[in-house]
């Protein structure tokens, strides 16, 4: 549920911060005074495409946040904020977008860095905007079988995730299968090829960081004469058999200095640190001792190591600049030969594997085309019954199925929605015959189903209600308050029927300070509300029967709601 925006530098909007409650809100205005850019911001804040349009005039960015109360048992919301990387907050996502003049959009998840995709993604889990030109996707025939999967999600999303996967093969080995009968000679030369550098590759063995390690020890083994030579200098400087070594010097001042250490803190700190030098130097002397006693030199080792090094190169010369290039080369090519089935494998067995992957395919088709058939019967269903309340009632829905030449990412299932609107004609295409007024109310039936059985978190319709009046006026308005009984409902209107229903009403009005157009919202209380509705119903001027007027409409939803 949507708890509250803000807004800053946004179209007409300097600053505005809004609270929304549960059940059915409208925002009333003027045309003009920015009731649509408010849902707008709601909309990018839920992954709606930004624009430096939206920036206030004068400003550097628009700034928008939205708090969200998130329905924890919520399973599809949780497992996609997990894939992004979004931590949940006391069951709350703060929402925070950046449209910036340059051209930068900064989008934040409770803190972290998401793109607009992934916010668009999420937000598809939290709100459904409802535009008053929507109706216009059942105009669109390949919208229908959207529409239908929607409504069957459930049942569906677990058999198309696996029919996408099962076609995504197909299609692979089809194009495999194709690419190799048009040219079964360059075919073979690539897999040839492909066969020779593996084999190459997999007999070399290369292990990331090796050459750096082989390199220092060819620089020891190679130079093991001079190695040895001043290992031997070194140690025969700081401890050999002569007065003046180093040990014997530096002992000389390590007694120089303990016969005065007791005149004084300074002296004592001067002979402290004479004798670690002392010990150091003498450490030093035996390890370079072990390590001159413990060389050997290894011919055997040395050529097989400059062998080595020699063939890291030349791999290194035909297929990338360094170890770790060589071997993601290599992941390429065992890739390419697992696709391309293999030396061992024929035409006739790349075509077997086509045609069992083509079979898998289609079993799972079937399996969504009977949950779609199922599911597309009860939605006529559930529609018609809708529609009976908007005054539709002679209207029957229904959704007509046919099957495309070949298997397409959704199956086999062509859909198109058809309807009959008077008892005795025949049922035709919805497409071609609904008015303006019946397409609305036939999206405002289904808005009523999903939102029912899919638990939409919150809905704005946005002057959906457009071109009707009177009873189908009313019964629109009593359709959206009921889907504000279980659904945060958010809706913009021009009707005195649908704000007299609403739970809580938001006045939107324009004002202009300091010469600058600026929007802002305020929450109606009772009387200032039945003024709204009566200006509503008459007009700019205010009568005592406009006012009665409202006050009946309003009286009249409570009863409803009473015997609901």
């Amino acid at each position: 549920m949507l708890q509250e925006i803000s807004i800053q530098n946004f179209a007409i909007i300097p600053k505005l911060s809004l609270s929304f409650e549960p059940g059915m809100t409208v925002l009333t205005g003027e045309t003009g005074a920015g009731k649509s850019i408010i849902i707008d911001a709601v909309g990018l804040l839920t992954g709606g495409r930004g624009s430096q349009d939206y920036i206030r005039e004068g400003a550097d960015k628009a700034v928008l946040q939205g708090l969200i109360d998130v329905d924890m048992h919520d399973d599809a919301l949780r497992d996609t904020l997990r894939k992004y990387g979004v931590e949940l907050d006391e069951h709350q996502l703060l929402i925070h977008r950046e449209l910036h003049r340059n051209g930068r959009n900064v989008i934040r998840a409770n803190g972290t860095l998401v793109n607009a995709t992934a916010l668009k993604e999420i937000g598809n889990h939290l709100v459904d905007i409802h535009g008053q030109n929507e109706h216009q996707a059942l105009m669109q025939v390949e919208q229908h079988l959207h529409l239908l999967d929607e409504y069957a999600t459930n049942e569906l999303a677990p058999v198309k995730e696996k029919y996408q996967q099962a076609f995504s093969e197909y299609r692979q080995l089809q194009q495999t299968l194709f690419e190799r009968k048009e040219n079964e000679q360059a075919w073979a030369q690539r897999l040839d090829m492909l066969t020779f550098q593996n084999a190459e590759l997999s007999e070399a063995d290369l292990q990331s960081g090796e050459e750096e390690r082989l390199e220092e020890e060819y620089q020891e083994l190679s130079n093991y004469q001079d190695v040895l030579e001043n290992l031997s200098k070194s140690h025969e400087l700081l401890d050999g058999e002569w007065e003046t070594n180093a040990l014997t010097t530096v002992s000389s001042a390590v007694n120089a200095l303990e016969n005065i250490e007791e005149f004084g803190s300074r002296y004592k700190k001067l002979a402290e640190n004479i004798r670690e030098i002392y010990y150091n130097l003498q450490d030093m002397s035996s390890e370079i001792e072990s390590v001159h006693d413990s060389l050997e030199f290894d011919a055997e080792r040395l050529a097989y190591v400059d062998e080595r090094l020699n063939l890291i190169r030349s791999l290194e010369q035909k297929y990338g600049a360094t170890i770790d290039d060589v071997l993601e080369h290599q992941q390429k090519v065992e890739t390419q030969l697992a696709e391309m089935g293999g030396p061992q494998q024929s035409t006739e067995d790349l075509e077997l594997q086509t045609q069992h992957a083509l079979a898998d395919a289609e079993q799972l088709a079937t399996s969504m085309h009977q949950i779609r058939k199922t599911a597309a019967s009860k939605l006529a269903q559930k529609i018609h019954e809708q529609l009976k309340d908007l005054y539709m009632e002679k209207a029957e829905f229904s959704v007509h199925f046919s099957k495309s030449h070949e298997l397409t990412a959704q199956g086999f299932d062509i859909i198109e929605f058809y309807i009959q609107t008077n008892p005795g004609e025949s049922s035709k295409p919805l497409v071609k015959i609904a008015s303006g007024g019946e397409l609305s109310r036939m999206m405002l039936a289904m808005k009523m189903i999903f939102s029912r059985e899919q638990g939409v978190t919150s809905i704005i319709f946005d002057e959906v209600d457009t071109g009707v009046s009177g009873r189908v006026a009313q019964a629109i308005a009593e359709k959206i308050s009921d889907i504000g009984r279980h659904s945060q409902v958010l809706t913009i209107t021009h009707l005195p029927q649908v704000a007299a229903v609403a739970d809580h009403h938001d006045f939107i009005e324009k004002n202009i300070k300091a010469g600058r157009t600026e929007t802002t919202v305020r929450q109606l209380d009772s009387d200032e509300r039945i003024n709204e509705i009566a200006r509503m119903l008459s007009g700019e001027q205010l009568t005592e029967a406009a006012k009665e007027n409202a006050r009946d409409l309003i009286e009249r939803e409570s009863i409803r709601r009473a015997q609901i």
